[in-house]
């Protein structure tokens, strides 16, 4: 069925009344693929993109390729947590950060994701990214993007405290979300649809962020202060009818408060994690466009 990530979406879209279709893997025309749908060609021994793969998606992005048809029927795409993205596809290409307890690649999902992201804001087709959904839109946008996080305040110094993901204490031992409170910017998409200024306890599981979206059509729309730092928690484009992308997982909260969970009042409350999958559900994101027009 998919991974935590992908099912706690679909628990929550339903919850908020909506239905859900798993896309059809986007493909590109520039690459090998064998009958599994996995790449021939182009994926480093890590199992991430390798350049010159990276390089043909990145110039040619949706062009040749099946997103057309795989969104064709869908009213809005959500783009869910998982895997590192590759940092070839970065626009400014990174080498693997070589942290070798953090090896999480997955090269099939970087092209089809990379695809049908594109395809999505070049026909203005709304679009909702959640942890790795949000990094997507960011590097598709030509963010700046922090690969590691705990490293990265190493080496300014800072100390860290697993703030965005809780350490893994054993090989074996489940690795939970950690909470942190986020502050949502008043003319957001963000704040109309959690009708908050602050977002108590979310959901936080990632230990890669974007650092900076300077020179990119993106605006950030909420933040969590980390030791001094002003980590990056929501984006949206404004350019476009809605774009909007999430680092941390609200539809984690709902599902804890289902299964009642023995942490669940550490983390966002039931009602205003379920506002914003409701409304998605309910698309008032056109709402948004009409008032705008009128």
């Amino acid at each position: 069925m998919g991974s935590e990530f992908f099912t706690n979406i679909c628990k929550a879209v339903e919850e908020a009344g909506g239905t859900w279709t798993m896309l059809e893997q986007v493909r590109s025309a520039d690459l090998q693929y064998d009958s599994e749908g996995c790449l021939k060609e182009g994926v480093t021994p890590l199992g991430s993109l390798d350049s010159d793969a990276a390089k043909m998606v990145r110039v040619n992005t949706w062009h040749d390729s099946n997103a057309a048809d795989a969104v064709k029927n869908v009213s809005i795409v959500l783009f869910t947590g998982g895997e590192d993205i590759s940092s070839t596809l970065y626009y400014s290409q990174q080498p693997w950060h070589g942290i070798t307890g953090e090896i999480d690649f997955n090269a099939e999902r970087d092209v089809s994701d990379y695809l049908t992201m594109t395809y999505c804001l070049d026909h203005d087709i709304p679009v909702l990214g959640f942890c790795r959904g949000m990094q997507m839109l960011s590097v598709v946008s030509g963010a700046e993007i922090m690969q590691d996080v705990p490293a990265s305040f190493a080496e300014q110094g800072i100390a860290y405290h697993y703030e965005h993901r809780n350490e893994k204490l054993t090989p074996d031992s489940y690795r939970d979300y950690a909470p942190h409170d986020v502050q949502v910017a008043l003319n957001s998409y963000l704040y109309r649809m959690a009708d908050t200024a602050v977002l108590r306890g979310c959901p936080s599981w990632h230990h890669q962020a974007v650092k900076s979206i300077e020179n990119t059509r993106l605006v950030v729309t909420g933040y969590t202060d980390t030791n001094g730092i002003q980590m990056i928690e929501a984006v949206e484009r404004t350019d476009k009818t809605f774009a909007v992308g999430l680092q941390f997982h609200p539809e984690a909260a709902i599902v804890k408060h289902l299964e009642n969970a023995e942490n669940q009042n550490s983390f966002m409350d039931y009602e205003t994690a379920l506002s914003i999958f409701k409304w998605v559900v309910q698309q008032k994101y056109l709402e948004q466009d009409e008032e705008a027009a009128a």
